[in-house]
């Protein structure tokens, strides 16, 4: 699969896996497990979570998942890349370095390969970003970034005295019909060679029933939901993790990050859902 660069030199998947809406239930946890062991075994290397998905419940089906594939001997450690992320209310200095003693615990793992910032919250961010630091030394987290965080979150960023730089990623709700991030967040993203890690890119699979969407994945023999996905990985600097539990759709989705998009695709589908004309508010789930 092609990958990308992420601030700070390491190389992910285009595409992975998120997990939001799994570990919530106990009745379902086994079936949870499958589903991100079917993605595994499907060749899956990039695996999105958080504490606040299940409240915890999904770092722990994630963590199960991953003892099992080690376990068989069939996926090493370093083969996957494991992203989850710190609640805001959590992000103190010390909050934040206890929160993710608790994430490496359910997930199973000494290092974390990217710590994420859930959302601009109530703590300093020059605590927050302290604390990854310190997680960065230890060896807990190998890279950190945020999610949800528009142009004067990252100016804000930046400007901590040369703390900026060490952001890997910015994970925003990006999707052909939610493009706010197109008018300034994604062109200030790329002046600095920092990715933006869409999550809900098939629009939580409303673009699966757009009359636009639909008649592309005609004229290609696939599914409104690959070209929608085909759509956010051809935006420079972009990469994907849509949620995706059933084993087929797992196999559509890894099917998209090679459909290539004609100009004559994308100019029907910029014509039906435009890029953005001024700025607007970020969509946040």
């Amino acid at each position: 699969m092609r990958t990308l660069t992420l601030r700070g030199g390491a190389r992910v998947p285009v595409l992975g896996l998120g997990t939001w809406g799994l570990g919530e239930e106990s009745a379902r946890r086994a079936a949870d497990v499958r589903s991100v062991r079917s993605a595994l075994d499907l060749g899956y290397r990039l695996i999105d979570t958080a504490e606040m998905y299940g409240e915890g419940g999904a770092e722990e089906v994630v963590g199960q998942a991953l003892h099992e594939a080690f376990r068989t001997g069939g996926l090493e450690r370093d083969d996957v890349f494991v992203v989850t992320k710190v609640y805001p209310h959590n992000a103190s200095r010390r909050g934040t370095l206890a929160a993710c003693e608790r994430s490496r615990q359910r997930l199973g793992l000494d290092r974390i390969d990217l710590y994420l910032l859930h959302w601009p919250g109530q703590h300093p961010l020059a605590h927050t970003v302290a604390a990854m630091h310190e997680l960065q030394s230890a060896g807990h987290v190998a890279n950190w970034g945020v999610s949800n965080f528009d142009v004067d979150d990252m100016t804000e960023l930046e400007g901590l005295a040369g703390e900026g730089p060490a952001c890997a990623t910015n994970q925003v709700y990006f999707s052909m019909t939610e493009r706010g991030a197109e008018f300034s967040l994604l062109p200030w993203l790329r002046r600095r060679h920092m990715p933006l890690m869409a999550y809900s890119p098939i629009d939580q699979g409303a673009l699966a029933h757009d009359d636009a969407v639909t008649e592309v994945a005609h004229r290609h023999g696939v599914s409104a939901a690959q070209v929608a996905l085909a759509w956010v990985l051809s935006r420079e600097g972009a990469f994907a993790i849509p949620k995706a539990a059933r084993e087929a759709h797992q196999r559509e989705n890894l099917a998209a990050a090679v459909l290539v998009l004609t100009p004559d695709d994308l100019a029907h589908l910029d014509d039906r859902h435009p890029a953005p004309s001024r700025k607007r508010p970020l969509a946040m789930l």
